[in-house]
């Protein structure tokens, strides 16, 4: 990692993995005198430039917390102004081919109305092959609904005769759910001031470290970013060891 903040951290001690909740974009807005929409635009921006970031200094895996299933109760026309912004998004990326990044959405796409339904599609088919970072969406997405979604699955296997109830484990759950292949996460930001985990990666984060931050997510930057690998790399992971 010559060249990056972290050129003196030895090789296999940086996250491989990290999951961001990305909070505050009403609050940042509203000191402003602003709509709400207005920080959810500055909010992608900010997302553009940690995915960058994360990309630069050799994250594999990041997990960003976009649109949880809880958020269909906002107003109608922050949802609406919201699903404007992603299909902007997914129309801009190919702009970014040659950042090299996997796109991947992560949640229940029934509730998305089609036009966006087909646009992820396009975009991880299009991005499958890429290799330098690999970016996950948590879109309509929700940990406890996950592990339900896993567990009618494997249910289903079961009563099919295909699966053998004695071969449950925490891997095959593991690989039934949304981020199947994909290492746990290592490292876990929410910025905005609050502590709660909100629903986002509840079986993934088994082992992950938490960094909370006080700043809204418009304003967060790859210095902030850096600052919570620090914390992360300060502290001593043992995993129920010892």
């Amino acid at each position: 990692m010559a060249n990056t903040p972290f050129a003196d951290v030895p090789s296999g001690s940086m996250p491989a993995h990290i999951g961001i909740i990305l909070d505050g974009n009403g609050r940042w807005a509203k000191k402003r005198g602003l709509p709400r929409s207005a920080g959810h635009r500055q909010g992608a921006d900010t997302f553009g430039k940690i995915a960058r970031h994360c990309r630069e200094i050799g994250v594999k895996y990041l997990t960003v917390y976009a649109f949880s299933t809880e958020n269909w109760k906002r107003p109608p026309d922050e949802v609406e102004a919201l699903m404007d912004l992603l299909r902007r998004y997914l129309t801009d990326t190919y702009k970014h081919r040659d950042e090299n990044a996997r796109l991947r959405f992560l949640g229940e796409r029934g509730p998305l109305s089609s036009d966006i339904r087909e646009m992820i599609e396009r975009v991880e088919h299009d991005s499958a092959a890429n290799t330098a970072i690999n970016v996950n969406i948590a879109l309509n997405y929700g940990g406890r609904d996950e592990i339900v979604h896993a567990a009618r699955a494997i249910a289903k296997q079961c009563s099919e005769g295909t699966l053998d109830w004695k071969l449950i484990n925490e891997h095959l759950f593991s690989e039934t759910l949304y981020t199947a292949g994909q290492p746990d996460p290592d490292l876990i930001i929410r910025p905005s001031g609050e502590q709660r985990i909100s629903n986002f990666l509840l079986w993934q984060s088994a082992y992950a470290e938490f960094v909370f931050m006080d700043v809204l997510w418009p304003d967060f930057t790859p210095a902030h970013l850096d600052q919570a690998i620090r914390v992360f790399l300060s502290r001593n992971r043992r995993f129920g060891g010892v």
